[in-house]
């Protein structure tokens, strides 16, 4: 299925040669070592130098966010860095974090070590709400301009309707999920109602385990990378990902969060009605981003259960769970 998105294989320019050129541009000295990283929206590698640490440099992909947007992150997660909050920020090379090198947009990162962290810790959890109440106390200072909103609409709406126009699903189960897609939506229509208006703020926006490191020892803890997915949304979506399991242990893991969380920003909880409409979006959304992304080569091998029968039968029986959870009481109610 030809993706209408994109007309010629992304990343095609970007070789060996031209990620060590594009480096060499700005002034760096790689020794030719290249490590790739596992990223699948953009093309990351770990660099080997002549003299000093490794870095990290991240190729965007084209189209996905303007210039702007993309400075626009660099500029949020500086911001943080500059309030010694444990972010990975971009390195800035003649005072440009930005950078070109004939079609390829990139940035240059430090290496941050660390190891996955365990979110099973009542500690752990509060101590992840203490920095991520510290970010959102800076993302509330001022909204992004040029990155969109995680809403209905953008996260629901958009990916639903490129997959209707795409053809990607089987005919005798495209009426069938579109159908169920149509009954979720209403339902996530439902919870942003019960939560009424609920303030927005610049986020990670992509807040999983995934998306940080833990260092032990004195001055350790989180360190939170890739805001290349921060949006404007409700605070819940950069807490939601950290809950797991029954809704026992979601009540129990809530409350560590917010331990720590209102330590540094206040949390309303109005909110707590959205996390499974959120969740619920999240599914949406990640069903047409792999649409939307097939034509790259790096999905199809990545992914290769996607788009085939076995797989929309299951992201059926999964949206039909999240219909009947978005009525539950949330999770204040125990």
């Amino acid at each position: 299925m030809k993706n209408a998105d994109s007309s010629i294989t992304p990343f095609s320019s970007l070789t060996p040669d031209s990620l060590l050129d594009a480096l060499e541009s700005i002034g760096l000295r790689p020794d030719g070592r290249l490590l790739a990283l596992n990223s699948y929206e953009n093309r990351v590698y770990q660099v080997f130098m002549e003299e000093g640490a490794p870095l990290i440099v991240k190729f965007y992909r084209a189209a996905r966010w303007s210039d702007a947007a993309i400075l626009e992150e660099h500029d949020f997660s500086l911001e943080l860095a500059e309030r010694e909050l444990p972010v990975v920020a971009a390195l800035a090379s003649a005072g440009q974090t930005l950078h070109r090198h004939g079609d390829l947009r990139f940035a240059v990162f430090p290496r941050q070590r660390g190891r996955a962290p365990e979110f099973d810790s009542g500690q752990t959890l509060e101590w992840m709400g203490r920095f991520i109440g510290r970010i959102h106390a800076v993302g509330a200072l001022k909204p992004f301009v040029e990155r969109p909103e995680i809403n209905i609409h953008s996260f629901g709406e958009v990916p639903r309707d490129f997959l209707q126009r795409s053809g990607f699903l089987p005919p005798d189960l495209a009426v069938v999920y579109f159908g169920v897609v149509d009954q979720a939506l209403d339902g996530v229509r439902r919870c942003f109602e019960r939560a009424g208006r609920v303030a927005t703020l610049r986020l990670h926006g992509d807040c999983h385990a995934g998306n940080v490191l833990w260092v032990e020892g004195e001055g350790g803890g989180p360190f939170f990378v890739d805001f290349d997915d921060s949006r404007m949304g409700p605070a819940i979506q950069d807490l939601w990902m950290l809950l797991s399991g029954e809704r026992a242990d979601q009540v129990r893991q809530l409350a560590d969060v917010l331990a720590g969380y209102e330590d540094f920003y206040d949390f309303d909880s109005r909110e707590l009605y959205l996390i499974e409409a959120l969740r619920t979006l999240r599914l949406i959304h990640y069903a047409g981003w792999l649409a939307r992304r097939w034509d790259d080569p790096a999905f199809p091998a990545a992914f290769p259960w996607f788009n085939t029968p076995r797989y929309w039968q299951d992201r059926i029986l999964e949206l039909r769970e999240q219909i009947a959870l978005m009525d539950e009481p949330p999770l204040w109610s125990t």
